[in-house]
Parts: structure tokens; C-alpha cells; sequence
């Protein structure tokens, strides 16, 4: 059995961070001891391992969710798994194209040379008037 701080310490989640995930039913309540503390078993830190790992791949609490639903029938197919990671693959690849876009902007942007006065320098020119950038962003 863990303590929350164990748990904490093991994974990496800050412990208001598994207070929140359990108020959202992701992880289950844990038991608790004579005293009121918090006591997690192995298969509960399995699971916030999970649920970190995924996070930190960037996946929503929403998919998480669908996940862990997903991996306690361990008989079903794996194709809706597969959605869900392809589906956020997508979402990643459409932020890095504008994110792409906004550095280009960018670079653009701190390329022209200012030697003047704040009221003539083109970064400050440019993120007044969006006309002077060459893309939507």
C-alpha cells in the first residue's frame, strides 16, 4: 500500500493533481486507513502511471478516460485505442503546421533592421497592423 506523497513520489503527480483525478473518477477512491490516510495498492499507482504517461503525451482527460474504459476489457479489439491515438497524432500535427506558420511570421518579422524610435520599429508595427504580415495566423 502508498500514501498519497508516495504516490506522488513514484509517478511524479503532484498530489492535488490525484486529489483532482480522483474527484473526476479517473482513479478510484482509495481505501483509507484507522487513521483517515490515504491508502493506494499497486494497480491504482499502475493506473496513474498510465494516466501521467499519457498526459504528458498530450492526450485530453476525455481520451484518458476512453482509454482506461478501453483497457478493462482486455478481450476487445484494439481499434478504437488506434482511433483515439491517431485522432490526437492529427491534432498535433495540425498545431506543429502552425506553429510552423507563426515561427516563419516570426523570423520574418525580427529580420527587418530597426535602428529608430519604438514608434518606427516594424515588430511594433507589425503587431498593430496585421496587414503587414504575409499569412494568416
Amino acid at each position: 500500500m502508498f500514501s498519497i506523497g508516495q504516490l506522488s513520489k513514484q509517478t511524479g503527480v503532484k498530489i492535488p493533481t490525484i486529489r483532482y483525478y480522483e474527484q473526476m473518477g479517473i482513479i478510484a477512491a482509495p481505501e483509507r486507513s484507522i487513521s483517515n490516510q490515504r491508502r493506494y495498492t499497486k494497480a491504482e499507482l499502475d493506473r496513474l502511471a498510465f494516466i501521467k504517461h499519457a498526459r504528458d503525451l498530450g492526450l485530453s482527460i476525455k481520451d484518458i478516460s476512453e482509454l482506461l474504459k478501453l483497457s478493462s476489457k482486455p478481450e476487445n479489439s484494439c481499434h478504437d485505442a488506434h482511433l483515439i491515438a491517431t485522432k490526437h497524432l492529427n491534432s498535433i500535427k495540425s498545431r506543429i503546421k502552425k506553429l510552423k506558420r507563426l515561427e516563419r511570421q516570426l523570423k520574418q518579422i525580427i529580420a527587418v533592421s530597426d535602428d529608430g524610435n519604438i514608434d518606427n520599429c516594424h515588430i511594433i508595427l507589425s503587431l498593430s497592423d496585421h496587414n503587414l504580415c504575409d499569412s494568416e495566423h
